[in-house]
């Protein structure tokens, strides 16, 4: 796959508490906000934000790292290339002091700047809420960001912080105690549904951060667990990715059918009446 030209997209900034960020948009109808994973919005997380978007939904896209519409994929870019791709998103989010990497029991700083992002695109889009999708390393902000009641679709897709360099930090998640527990309270008073995807071999989301959220929130969590099988064999990474760099885009296949189940929570919590739904 080239680079994606970006043509489909509107181009807009936001601008929270001083920071300015650039956005992408495509589509109409309520808000889903997807968040990238390293090395950023590649052509496949453009392909997924299309999908959304022919939903019925506007996808949004915050650069939060990488450079928009660049395709990091070895056989096409050749392997400098893609490595000098994925060294220069890490690096920038490795300076930046609004990811946490390693800590547990904290939320990185980004997601206050998300959660006003995901406030004004309700204000503009209108419908009941917000969706929010965060891959790999920003996996766990859709959860953090579910303290705003108008957050109603939250999906986790390989979430991968903290990096699980110890059992302690592959029980747990990067959210606070605090915020987590506003996310039970939701989840029991509202009926909110946090959905997760992983492959089940994926060492960067080990099975007990999984087990750690079934505990937390209970019936509300909604896990996808794949088999490694299921990845797309032509990535020449091992299996991670679920909706993007991994996803066999074929009727049947596992990870095609946890793409359609993504969909159909934004079409059930943000197109029509249904649990979670706000006043």
């Amino acid at each position: 796959m080239a680079d994606h030209g970006l043509t489909g997209f509107t181009r807009e900034t936001f601008t929270h508490d001083g920071v300015s960020r650039r956005l992408l948009r495509r589509g109409t109808g309520p808000a889903v906000i997807i968040m990238a994973e390293i090395p950023g919005i590649t052509p496949k997380v453009l392909a997924f934000a299309e999908r959304v978007a022919e939903s019925g939904c506007t996808a949004v896209l915050p650069v939060l790292f990488g450079t928009p519409g660049r395709d990091p994929d070895p056989a096409t870019q050749g392997w400098v290339s893609a490595g000098r791709t994925l060294a220069s998103a890490m690096w920038e989010v490795c300076v930046s002091r609004e990811f946490t990497l390693l800590a547990t029991g904290r939320s990185s700083r980004v997601v206050g700047w998300l959660r006003a992002l995901a406030a004004a695109e309700h204000e503009r889009c209108g419908g009941p809420g917000v969706g929010a999708v965060g891959m790999c390393l920003t996996g766990g902000f859709a959860l953090a960001m579910a303290t705003d009641e108008r957050l109603l679709a939250p999906v986790l897709s390989q979430p991968s912080l903290p990096l699980p360099c110890t059992a302690s930090r592959a029980g747990g998640i990067d959210i606070s105690p605090g915020e987590l527990a506003v996310v039970r309270r939701r989840c029991e008073r509202d009926g909110l549904q946090v959905m997760g995807l992983r492959f089940r071999g994926d060492r960067l989301v080990p099975g007990d951060r999984f087990r750690y959220l079934r505990r937390e929130l209970g019936d509300a969590f909604v896990a996808v667990e794949l088999e490694d099988e299921a990845a797309n064999p032509e990535s020449v990474m091992p299996p991670h990715s679920v909706l993007t760099e991994h996803l066999v885009d074929e009727p049947g296949q596992p990870t095609r059918q946890a793409l359609e189940a993504v969909l159909d929570l934004f079409r059930t919590r943000l197109l029509t009446e249904g649990p979670g739904r706000t006043s």
